[in-house]
């Protein structure tokens, strides 16, 4: 069983959804119906509300829940202790997504430095397909990984919204973070 929360935040709701031992998948500016849809194609199974999921699930969303709001509020440190599971995930999508999730709250880092980090010189867009692919926004900080000439470059991979409205949310993620990287021009 999945459950799943809505969370507000100030650009609009924030989906979270988690089984008994960890998060499966956190989205924003997503409806609730995309949000179950995806859910459904990702893990085998539409989320039930909190109110109707079991107590373990009701509390691992609590739990993160309070942990995304420190993070909005600029506190990372509980972010950092909630397990996530990528259940669909590729081994490339575990390799780079777990250097993502290792980045530091302020730090920032391009996709060809990722490359390098994680030992693959020169995969720069396949790190960023993977990225795109993040099924955990915010838990695991893709908003953390700018164009390598230190722009903004995009935001949001499959998620609900406009290229627009995902770039500011970026922004903001990463102002709140001390980071004020420019957009690139369109």
């Amino acid at each position: 069983m999945i459950g799943v929360a809505r969370l507000p935040a100030s650009w609009g709701p924030i989906r979270l959804a988690a089984d008994e031992e960890a998060v499966v998948a956190l989205e924003v500016l997503s409806s609730d119906e995309a949000f179950g849809a995806r859910c459904l194609k990702r893990l085998g199974e539409w989320p039930v509300p909190a109110t109707e999921a079991t107590l373990g699930i009701r509390r691992r969303l609590e739990l993160a829940g309070e942990a995304v709001g420190a993070l909005l509020a600029g506190d990372p440190r509980p972010a950092a202790g909630v397990p996530i599971a990528l259940h669909d995930a590729t081994d490339w999508d575990r390799l780079v997504l777990g250097a993502v999730r290792q980045l530091a709250w302020g730090e920032t880092i391009g996709y060809g430095e990722l490359a390098e980090r994680i030992g693959r010189r020169g995969a720069a867009r396949a790190v960023g397909g993977a990225i795109g692919r993040n099924p955990i926004g915010l838990l695991i900080p893709c908003h953390r990984v700018i164009a390598g000439d230190g722009t903004i470059g995009g935001y949001g991979g499959g998620w609900f919204g406009e290229r627009e409205a995902l770039l500011a949310i970026k922004s903001d993620l990463l102002a709140r973070e001390g980071n004020r990287p420019p957009r690139r021009p369109s």
